[in-house]
């Protein structure tokens, strides 16, 4: 690593996500804010809810500070390639939108860049707003089936007929 201070609690999130880099940081300092904002622990179920608009570096550090994971049903990707992350509570969808600001890094240096990611001022990295959101439904587990064609067993849920038979979304494809 490098001269300058990791902070002790984004350790474990390096070693989480197998290397240390800006993107990492980006999301421990997203994920640090967006909690404090609305004073919310560490997700143990379904308490917390964080909406991810990247596929970035950054969505490990947000998994991994506030406990919301695709399995859990916590977790939800939108696919905007933005750096945005929503943190909401459930039952009642108060939370916070911490988004990236657009003209903050100066730095080209991978170490420069990091270590002005951990030293800026929030409110100068992103903008922060409360916001209310309307909550997806808590997760559900659903029967398997097995495809028609694979005979591996899908979620009934993601089956799709086609003349009378149910198929997983590949095969389906494939035979379309």
């Amino acid at each position: 690593m490098t001269q300058y201070r990791i902070p002790t609690d984004l350790k474990p999130i390096i070693d989480f996500h197998g290397h240390f880099c800006p993107g990492l940081v980006l999301g421990y300092r997203a994920a640090k804010a967006g909690m404090e904002r609305i004073h919310a622990m560490r997700s143990e179920d379904e308490e917390l809810v964080a909406i991810v608009e990247n596929n970035s570096c950054a969505v490990d550090a947000i998994q991994y500070m506030t406990g919301c994971t695709f399995g859990k049903g916590n977790l939800f990707f939108r696919d905007y390639g933005k750096h945005v992350y929503t943190l909401a509570l459930r039952p009642h969808g108060l939370g916070v939108r911490v988004s990236l600001k657009g003209d903050v890094f100066e730095k080209e240096d991978r170490d420069e860049l990091i270590e002005q990611i951990l030293s800026i001022d929030e409110n100068e990295l992103f903008d922060i707003q409360d916001v209310t959101i309307e909550l997806p439904s808590h997760a559900r587990i659903h029967e398997s089936v097995p495809c028609s064609r694979c005979g591996e067993p899908v979620m009934e849920t993601r089956i799709k007929e086609m003349n009378g038979k149910g198929y997983c979304i590949p095969c389906f494809h494939e035979k379309s």
